[in-house]
């Protein structure tokens, strides 16, 4: 009988392409692999893949109750059920998954950090209910055994604080191939103008949405948003509200899967990462859209983040913000879509970095961490 992992996270699984990618390497490991998250009122249906996923529908979708519940829910639900090996997704599944770990001797327990958790801007403006996580953190984070994250910065500071060795597995995109792309008529976008994409799931608060919309009024160039996050809603009031300057520059197109979004950034001349460092947590981040426009030969645009900018530099595929403000991206944008060959260098350099960085060479190191299984 084949190993079974079980694989779970607090999100809906419709767009988390770092579990998916893992998931994958699973079952081309030899596991029986089950991905288990929730479903939300708003989930759409999941396209089919090749190993199980499992929503759980819970009575809660946001605040302290929803953490308990699903925690409890997933408890159980690992609880029953063969595992011989459990991976947990950021702090938010540790807990139930430890505590079933003690129940489940002979199953293997492993820790894949998507950020720095405790440090996110949810929790730094929620001091007591950061205090919660972190006390969580502290009890189980110096009895596990295998634990890795998404960049070299977050991996130190875990190193330093826990006294372990931390792996560094980075968020970064497959090859694209762009097999099947379709064309800018089918997509809904227009044609004969510059475009610049902001995308993912997390279109968040401090992450740039709002300059980015501000520096359009003066910008010539198109804008597609292409994801969702807490931010978007504001954002679409205020493209309303200033529909004379702004409701044919910036479109928004939603959440899509994968595939479908990257038609999208294809197509785009700009990929925007606009994440400010006022909190921990995004100024250790390494988002990886920032590979999305890489592997389309989409030039990057980027905010001063050290994980970011030093993959920028070192490839040399886009322009690093000395200054955020909406003004100064206006201007970089603008200096950027009127000068063709630094365009078309970064694009041409982004075409060169894909060959190294992509998800095809990160799983040497999945690999040493999730051996074949017979």
């Amino acid at each position: 009988m084949a190993s079974r992992a079980i694989v779970s996270v607090t999100n809906d699984l419709y767009t988390d392409q770092r579990v998916h990618k893992v998931c994958t390497f699973l079952l081309a490991q030899g596991y029986d692999v089950l991905l288990v998250g929730r479903k939300r009122k708003s989930s759409v249906e999941l396209p089919p893949r090749e190993y199980k996923t499992h929503r759980m529908k819970l009575l809660f979708e946001t605040g302290a109750k929803f953490y308990a519940f699903f925690n409890l829910r997933l408890f159980f639900f690992l609880l029953f059920r063969k595992a011989d090996l459990l991976v947990s997704n950021d702090l938010d599944t540790l807990l139930a998954n430890h505590i079933a770990k003690k129940f489940k001797r002979k199953s293997r327990l492993v820790y894949d950090s998507h950020e720095y958790f405790t440090e996110v801007p949810e929790l730094t403006s929620r001091p007591s209910v950061q205090r919660i996580w972190l006390r969580i953190e502290e009890w189980i984070f110096p009895k596990l055994k295998d634990v890795y994250t998404v960049n070299g910065s977050i991996a130190e500071i875990y190193s330093k604080k826990y006294n372990k060795n931390i792996r560094v597995v980075r968020n970064i995109s497959p090859l694209w191939t762009g097999k099947e792309i379709q064309s800018k008529k089918a997509l809904g976008i227009p044609e004969n103008v510059p475009l610049i994409i902001l995308q993912g799931a997390g279109i968040n608060v401090e992450r740039g949405g709002e300059e980015a919309v501000e520096a359009m009024k003066s910008v010539d160039a198109v804008l597609l948003i292409v994801g969702d996050g807490d931010v978007v809603p504001d954002l679409k009031k205020y493209v309303a509200n200033h529909a004379k300057e702004l409701s044919e520059k910036v479109l928004f197109f939603g959440r899509k899967p994968y595939d479908v979004m990257m038609n999208y950034t294809t197509h785009a001349d700009i990929g925007l990462t606009l994440d400010k460092p006022n909190s921990l947590n995004y100024a250790l981040s390494l988002p990886n859209k920032i590979f999305d426009y890489m592997h389309t030969n989409t030039a990057v645009v980027a905010t001063e983040i050290k994980e970011v900018a030093k993959v920028i530099r070192t490839h040399d595929i886009g322009i690093v913000l000395e200054e955020f403000t909406d003004k100064n991206l206006a201007q970089t944008l603008n200096d950027l879509v009127k000068d063709q060959v630094k365009l078309d260098a970064f694009k041409a350099n982004c075409a060169t970095a894909a060959k190294t960085e992509n998800w095809e060479k990160e799983t040497e190191i999945l690999a040493e961490i999730y051996p074949k299984v017979e």
